[in-house]
């Protein structure tokens, strides 16, 4: 299951959207195109074409799964005594004081640019469920790193 904000899952629907109604029909006219160029046994413009059909067809498949499983969260009823999908955490790294914001998102929502990190990546795993004032510890490459959690809101 697969959990979206609703802005979120008008998004995904969008990239669905396009997947189907327009690279969809490009790919089909491109394969079209080289099957009138002759010999398909040694046209590589078909072969490729063919290629990315395939491809683009996993790629429908998978998010179709994604979109018959989702769930839209209500965000006005988030519990921000804790650290939950959806909510906005303010957390201070122990080591050298540098205060962040994240939101925690799923993972088809993630955009670091945007403060938004997944709750299945190594810091959103690490931050939920911890409660403000807390230490959260998070597993880096080089060894571990505490973040003490300063506010969470919606």
């Amino acid at each position: 299951m697969e959990y979206f904000t609703k802005e979120g899952l008008k998004k995904f629907m969008e990239e669905l959207n396009q997947l189907k109604s327009v690279e969809r029909p490009s790919i089909t006219k491109q394969i079209a195109e080289a099957r009138d160029k002759g010999d398909l046994s040694e046209n590589a413009e078909y072969h490729a074409a063919k290629d990315a059909q395939g491809m683009l067809e996993l790629k429908i498949a998978k998010l179709e799964a994604i979109a018959a499983d989702a769930r839209v969260l209500d965000e006005n009823n988030l519990d921000t005594s804790k650290v939950v999908i959806l909510t906005t955490v303010k957390i201070k790294n122990k080591d050298n004081n540098a205060e962040m914001e994240y939101m925690l998102v799923a993972e088809s929502e993630s955009d670091l640019k945007a403060g938004k990190i997944s709750v299945d990546s190594p810091m959103g795993k690490g931050l939920l469920g911890k409660k403000k004032g807390e230490i959260a510890i998070i597993k880096v490459p080089n060894g571990k790193m505490k973040f003490e959690i300063m506010k969470i809101s919606r």
